[in-house]
């Protein structure tokens, strides 16, 4: 019997490769002369092409944002699935949604884990370094292709919603609306911190063989990529959120004489689990490229670290939102963006969320953020409407 799917998802969708041949220059002065973009769609494009929304992923995401790949039930949806569907957020009734995989990923995009056109091997450590500047390049190749010459709205959480400020001042003209979510204008020593303790755990991995471990045929430094995605997962929950999920309950074992050493505590297994998953889905030289572009983004640094003068060359509109639990990207720092914004004369609103789930709140259905975000879109497409 065909599965059947909730009345608010997607349904099927089906990814699909764009090879674009136009020479994308990067930032870090080497050119690109193709690449290609993996990238799914949700909802139809109307006649006027006004109704786009693009989302930009996060970190560990990818262009597999809503619906499912097959009638599998075991399948589980897309990453936003939350946000994304008949009557949620991003309303595919309104809007055309397009999320693209961004080139440097590893799920389809060109990026490590493919194979350089001019020598044939796998472009592993060689894979040109990036900044975000560069995901907007591509992300603007890839609307021209589908004749999008303004987006109804840019929306990106975390990493994300940095790539929606740097639409902004990249391409002011080709935006209506910036969503921005659970992000800052650059990151925090602590952040960095974060990040340098990742790279060690995957470059110290013996199989990592210098970057060049697609090339050997074997071993993948999954201990190494698994130990830096536990390092991160700590950092996406609150305190709150673990003790309640977890608290101090036993996997396995028990404190009796002579068993202690067989004890394992249930968040010891979350975190082993999801350090496994994540090394058998995502690529190491990928993981270890975008971690550098997160360090190194700074929205000021070229306007003479005024984040006032960055932004008065926006012209969109912003809703920023953040989670008062989230400690990886404070609050604070969206309280940041949102007086730049004020102090550039930007029209913003800022919504913060109570709530005790950390910075993985921005995926989930929390339905004080869900009906916020949900209320900001209508009115983008009532302005489409109109």
């Amino acid at each position: 019997m065909p599965r059947v799917f909730p009345a608010d998802s997607v349904g099927l969708v089906k990814p699909q490769t764009m090879q674009i041949e136009q020479p994308l220059q990067l930032a870090c002065g080497q050119q690109m002369d193709g690449y290609r973009l993996v990238y799914e769609t949700y909802g139809r494009l109307n006649a006027d092409k006004t109704n786009a929304v693009l989302v930009c992923h996060a970190l560990s995401g990818h262009h597999h944002a809503a619906g499912y790949h097959s009638d599998d039930p075991r399948e589980k949806p897309g990453w936003w699935e939350a946000c994304i569907g008949p009557g949620k957020p991003l309303d595919t009734r309104r809007f055309y949604v397009v999320v693209p995989n961004n080139i440097g990923g590893c799920h389809g995009s060109s990026g490590p884990n493919t194979r350089n056109p001019a020598t044939g091997r796998y472009w592993g450590p060689d894979f040109p370094p990036l900044r975000f500047r560069d995901w907007v390049q591509s992300q603007r190749q890839l609307a021209d292709r589908l004749g999008i010459d303004c987006w109804a709205a840019i929306v990106g959480g975390s990493l994300g919603g940095m790539q929606a400020m740097r639409w902004a001042l990249e391409y002011p003209e080709r935006l209506r609306h910036a969503v921005v979510i659970a992000s800052a204008m650059a990151l925090t020593p602590l952040n960095i911190a974060f990040n340098a303790l990742a790279r060690q755990a995957i470059t110290a991995d013996p199989a990592f063989c210098g970057g060049r471990y697609l090339d050997q045929g074997g071993a993948r430094p999954d201990v190494g990529l698994a130990l830096a995605r536990m390092t991160a997962q700590v950092t996406y929950l609150s305190d709150s959120a673990f003790a309640q999920r977890f608290g101090r309950a036993l996997r396995q074992g028990s404190f009796a004489r002579g068993q202690v050493s067989e004890l394992q505590f249930e968040v010891e297994s979350y975190l082993d689990y999801k350090g496994k998953q994540f090394s058998a889905d995502f690529d190491a030289n990928s993981y270890l490229l975008i971690l550098r572009m997160l360090d190194f983004f700074d929205l000021a640094r070229e306007y003479d670290d005024d984040p006032v003068a960055a932004f008065s060359h926006a012209l969109c509109k912003f809703l920023v939102i953040s989670f008062s639990s989230d400690w990886r990207f404070l609050p604070e720092r969206s309280r940041e963006i949102t007086r730049a914004l004020i102090a550039a004369g930007r029209d913003v609103s800022h919504l913060e969320i109570a709530t005790d789930r950390g910075h993985d709140a921005f995926l989930l259905p929390l339905p004080r953020y869900i009906d916020a975000f949900a209320a900001y879109m209508r009115n983008v497409g009532d302005e489409i409407s109109q």
